[in-house]
């Protein structure tokens, strides 16, 4: 018996199922320099949880106005049976409804509805319930869905669906009819209770019903006719079931009149909300990501315009602005073996001393450092080429210096954007990101549009000038910098220089003198060439205008503005080791994030091997095997034809290929023979490119098809 058991024990189904790889071990693959990658993996962890907990903060600050008014909206509903002020400007069989007006970026609306259900279950009601139009295309699938989701129990649509669960013997739950009159009673009981027993859904109030909240997430994209008998149903039970609506729209309030007839609409009790714009969203999500440098990890220009040209051109999501973000991120810490000092200042200087001999040759090789070495003393480059210790004693420099750069070029950028972003027609762009891709570029003071930008700032009255410099003021009083706080010092300055102005006006000296001396010099006797020489001396003087209190201290502070951008604001590839920090692999970004599928479809058709990974198709002239799968065949068969492929040429030449791929004999008689399991084949290989997109039926000829695409890969 013992050994019958250990040979039970032995067997395949006993063993133990096969580890799922971590995502430490994901990321230690094919990683170059293996020793750093588990610090690196760390590091990246790290950093991607901090600028998560962030994304999800600054979310809840921006989405707080209008949740907090739709939180609002929710109560007022829940007050219908009770004479309100609010309540009595609607009649009765009138449903509260919130139009809430999200915008085009339709990816980032989940994250907002999630926020919103839970907060209206934490602090409003226990009844929510949100619906999507792909999972309601017919009225019975949309009763189901709200209702499951409110009672949290199954519902059985017609008779097959409940003999299917009667058969269920893993059910919880008891399953009920779809109408509307069992979710009544249901609510009833949760409001009152059931004789007996303990109330299972709270209510706060016994004397205020907590509403039934039904949010449509896309009303967009819903059936007019299933949205329409929906609202008429739940119509006649508003006076049992205190109902409110939630409709997220996209495009336009308009809308809802284009889907509802007046009817229908006019059950409705609509109040509009309008979320913040995709565009506002963004902005802040810079300025708080990006913009700061209290994130070591930056990214340099290209990568920065693919990922907003993506969010400008595809999508409006600053959700997948984030997943952009987050996959350079993963990119710069897996590829870069000196991405272990892209961390905060302690860390980094303690990562310097433990560098590993390869990881100091890559510093070495960097573009960034051959010309700072170039720059030093013949004995200097000679002891950093050479001594290891030298070496990271200058790197540990080198990353301070980084570090303050990063500190003093933020507030300096928003001070330059500051003066800049209300000019007529934004010559440094109206949005600071317009800015920043420019300082990053090259240096912002060689641009013409920062001239003319400087020329505009001249012409601005003091009122508006001193206001700017105020807002820079308050920009520079957030910075540790010291340099940023000495600027601060001379900033305020002349601040208080401009308000004396009004107290007590300076005089300039005058130049009178120099020209009524002239004139006088004119009633003497002279010669031709002294009246020459007097008229010139009157015509440069009367050139020569004098400057008001104000203008002087206008240019004053201009040349102090232009000093500190001159001096902070060159761009990151001037800095020594500035690859450590910015990730620049912007073809990388582009291949992951806006991809090219009908290139990907035709690499696979056409090379099988490379994706199935099956020695049998693997092939030396570029061909495709006859052992390939069908549809690979049938594609490569029609790259040979012409605009019109004829489908019985098609047929035969793809049962021949099919047929030396199950290795029959050549000389045969059935060689090449159309059967039916070849022709089902055939068609289902058919069906699928045109799916894909590669040919279209045609009428010209009944027995064609007429191909879309040409070329291969």
């Amino acid at each position: 018996m013992g050994s019958r058991h250990a040979a039970l024990t032995d067997t395949p189904s006993a063993k133990k199922k096969k580890k799922t790889p971590s995502l430490e071990s994901y990321f230690v693959h094919c990683c170059e320099d293996a020793e750093s990658s588990g610090t690196r993996f760390g590091l990246c962890r790290d950093m991607w949880d901090k600028i998560k907990a962030d994304t999800e903060v600054l979310q809840d600050e921006l989405n707080r106005k209008i949740l907090d008014s739709l939180l609002d909206f929710t109560r007022k509903s829940s007050s219908t049976h009770h004479h309100s002020d609010w309540t009595s400007q609607m009649r009765a069989s009138e449903i509260p409804t919130a139009a809430l007006m999200l915008g085009v970026n339709v990816p980032d609306h989940d994250m907002t509805f999630q926020s919103l259900s839970d907060l209206l279950q934490q602090s409003v009601t226990p009844h929510v319930a949100s619906v999507q139009a792909k999972e309601c295309g017919a009225l019975k699938h949309l009763m189901k869905k709200v209702l499951e989701r409110l009672m949290n129990t199954v519902v059985v649509v017609d008779e097959e669906d409940e003999e299917e669960n009667m058969q269920t013997s893993t059910q919880l739950h008891r399953s009920v009819h779809c109408s509307l009159r069992i979710l009544c009673d249901w609510y009833i009981k949760c409001a009152t209770g059931t004789p007996g027993k303990k109330r299972s859904c709270p209510v706060r109030d016994e004397q205020q019903q907590p509403p039934v909240v039904i949010i449509f997430k896309d009303l967009e994209a819903f059936n007019p006719r299933v949205l329409q008998d929906f609202i008429l149903i739940c119509s006649r039970y508003i006076d049992r079931l205190p109902l409110t609506f939630i409709f997220g729209i996209a495009t336009s309030p308009s809308t809802i009149q284009h889907m509802l007839p007046y009817s229908v609409s006019s059950l409705l009790c609509i109040e509009l909300f309008q979320s913040l714009s995709c565009t506002q969203h963004l902005a802040t999500v810079i300025d708080k990501l990006i913009l700061t440098p209290c994130i070591p990890f930056k990214l340099n220009g290209k990568v920065m315009q693919v990922l907003i040209s993506i969010f400008l051109y595809h999508d409006f999501s600053v959700r997948n602005f984030i997943k952009g973000l987050q996959l350079a991120l993963l990119e710069h810490f897996h590829s870069q073996p000196l991405s272990v000092l892209c961390c905060k200042k302690k860390q980094a200087l303690l990562n310097v001393m433990q560098l590993s001999q390869p990881n100091l040759e890559r510093i070495r090789q960097l573009p960034s450092f051959k010309r700072y070495v170039e720059k030093l003393e013949a004995q200097e480059q000679v002891n950093l080429m050479t001594s290891d210790t030298h070496l990271k004693e200058v790197c540990q420099k080198l990353i301070k210096d980084l570090r303050k750069y990063h500190k003093n070029y933020y507030p300096v950028l928003r001070c330059l954007h500051t003066l800049t972003s209300s000019l007529p027609r934004y010559p440094l762009g109206k949005q600071i990101r317009e800015l920043h891709l420019i300082c990053l570029e090259k240096n912002v003071w060689e641009n013409e549009d920062y001239q003319s930008a400087m020329k505009l700032v001249k012409m601005l009255a003091k009122d508006e000038l001193v206001a700017l410099l105020q807002r820079c003021v308050e920009i520079l009083q957030s910075s540790k910098s010291k340099n940023m706080k000495n600027a601060l010092v001379q900033l305020e300055e002349l601040l208080a220089k401009f308000k004396q102005l009004d107290s007590a006006a300076e005089m300039a000296p005058t130049v009178e003198a120099s020209i009524t001396s002239p004139i006088k010099n004119l009633q003497k006797k002279t010669d031709l060439f002294q009246l020459q020489k007097t008229l010139l001396e009157m015509n440069e003087s009367r050139r020569a205008k004098r400057l008001s209190p104000f203008e002087n201290l206008r240019n004053e502070a201009l040349e102090f503005i232009d000093g500190l951008v001159k001096s902070h604001l060159s761009p990151p590839e001037s800095q020594t080791l500035y690859e450590v920090c910015y990730y620049s692999s912007s073809a990388t970004v582009r291949r992951h994030l806006n991809a090219t599928p009908r290139t990907s479809i035709q690499a696979a058709l056409s090379s099988p091997y490379y994706y199935l990974q099956n020695d049998r198709l693997k092939t030396d002239d570029g061909t495709v095997s006859s052992a390939a799968p069908d549809i690979c065949i049938a594609y490569k068969l029609h790259l040979e034809c012409g605009r019109l492929i004829n489908l019985y040429d098609w047929l035969e030449a793809f049962t021949t290929v099919v047929s030396a791929g199950e290795g029959n004999d050549p000389d045969s008689e059935n060689f090449g023979k159309v059967d039916e399991v070849k022709h089902a084949r055939f068609i289902r290989a058919v069906s699928e490119l045109e799916f894909l997109g590669f040919i279209k039926s045609t009428k010209q000829k009944t027995d064609h098809v007429a191909r879309l695409t040409w070329g291969g890969c």
